[in-house]
C-alpha cells in the first residue's frame, strides 16, 4: 500500500483544528487503499491551537505535530513539514479549509492517472475582500508576465505532488523561499484542478495586505530577474531621450534662440529623474536582501517539538 502524507501549517487556527481533523479523518477513511499520516506544523501559535493539536493527536495517531520554535511564516512551514514526510506523495493544503479537504480524492485519482504534480487553480475567492483578491489577480499577472509563464495563473498552495518532486523541492537550500513557485520551477507532468476557494472556516485571517505584497515580492524577485534587466532598458532608454531632447535644443538655439521654460517645468523634471532612480536602486535593494539573506544560510524553521 503507498502511502500519502498531508502537510498542514497552522498558526493560530484554534477554531479550525478540530473541523480539519473531523474532514482529514474522513478523507482518510475513504481512502482505504492507501497509508495515511498527517504532519501538522504548528506554526509559533499564541493561543490554543497547540494544546487542541496535542489532543487531537492522542486521539489518532496518523496526525503528528511539528511544533516550531516561532512562526515561520507558510512557507517556512511548509518547509519544515516537507523534511518530515515519507510518503509515496503529499499532500499541501492550509488549516483554515480554505482548501478543502474534499478535493483530495480528486488529486489522487489524476495521481493515479500518472500525474506528479497536481494543484488547486482558485477560480472563485468566496468571503474574500476587494483588496485581497485585486491583489491576488495582479501577482499573478505580473509574475507570469515576468516568469515566463512558469507561474500558472491563480495556482494555489493547495497540491498533491509525487515523491520525485517534492524530493527535489525538498533539496533545495534557499533561504528565500516561495513553495509553489519551486514546485511550478521544478516542472514534471504537471494538472491544475479548477477549485472554488470558501471562505475561512472560523478564525481570522493572518495575512495582512502588506504579508502578501511582501511575499508576492519575494515571489517575484525569486524566481525572474526581468526588474534588474528593466533598469538597464530604462537606463538606455533615458539616454537616447536625452540625447534627442539636447539635438532638439541645439536647433532651436540656432534657429530661434532659447527661451526660459520656467523654473516649475525644471524642477518637475529633476524631481521625475529623482523618483525613476531612487525606484531602480529600489529594484537592485530587493535583489542585494535576497543576497544578504542567502548568504547567512541560517536554516529555514526551527523545530521545538515533534509528535
Amino acid at each position: 500500500m503507498k502511502k500519502i502524507s498531508v502537510i498542514v501549517p497552522a498558526y493560530n487556527e484554534e477554531e479550525c483544528v478540530d473541523e480539519l481533523f473531523t474532514r482529514l479523518q474522513a478523507v482518510f477513511n475513504s481512502e482505504p487503499n492507501y497509508i495515511w499520516e498527517a504532519v501538522i506544523v504548528e506554526n509559533g501559535s499564541t493561543d490554543s491551537t497547540y494544546q487542541k493539536l496535542v489532543a487531537i493527536h492522542s486521539r489518532d495517531p496518523r496526525f503528528r505535530i511539528l511544533q516550531l520554535a516561532r512562526n515561520f511564516r507558510m512557507d517556512g512551514g511548509l518547509t519544515a513539514g516537507l523534511d518530515y514526510i515519507d510518503g509515496d506523495a503529499c499532500v499541501i493544503m492550509t488549516a483554515d479549509l480554505q482548501d478543502p479537504p474534499e478535493l483530495i480524492p480528486t488529486f489522487l485519482r489524476k495521481w493515479e492517472e500518472g500525474y506528479e504534480n497536481i494543484y488547486g487553480i482558485v477560480e472563485t475567492r468566496e468571503g474574500t475582500h476587494w483588496l485581497r483578491a485585486f491583489n491576488s489577480r495582479m501577482f499573478y499577472k505580473v509574475a507570469r508576465r515576468l516568469s515566463d509563464g512558469l507561474i500558472p495563473q491563480n495556482a494555489s498552495d493547495f497540491r498533491l505532488a509525487d515523491r520525485k518532486v517534492y524530493e527535489v523541492v525538498r533539496s533545495m537550500s534557499e533561504r528565500n523561499r516561495f513553495v509553489r513557485g519551486l514546485f511550478a520551477w521544478v516542472g514534471f507532468k504537471s494538472i491544475g484542478i479548477p477549485m472554488i476557494r470558501p471562505p475561512r472556516f472560523g478564525g481570522v485571517s493572518n495575512a495582512h495586505t502588506f504579508k502578501v505584497i511582501d511575499l508576492a515580492l519575494k515571489g517575484i524577485f525569486a524566481h525572474s530577474y526581468k526588474p534588474l534587466r528593466l533598469i538597464s532598458i530604462v537606463g538606455v532608454l533615458l539616454s537616447g531621450l536625452s540625447f534627442v531632447s539636447i539635438f532638439c535644443i541645439g536647433i532651436m538655439a540656432l534657429t530661434v534662440g532659447v527661451p526660459f521654460a520656467g523654473f516649475g517645468t525644471i524642477v518637475s523634471l529633476i524631481l521625475g529623474g529623482i523618483g525613476l532612480q531612487t525606484l531602480m536602486l529600489g529594484i537592485a535593494s530587493e535583489y542585494l536582501a535576497l543576497i544578504y539573506e542567502e548568504s547567512k544560510a541560517r536554516p529555514n524553521f526551527v523545530v521545538r517539538e515533534y509528535l
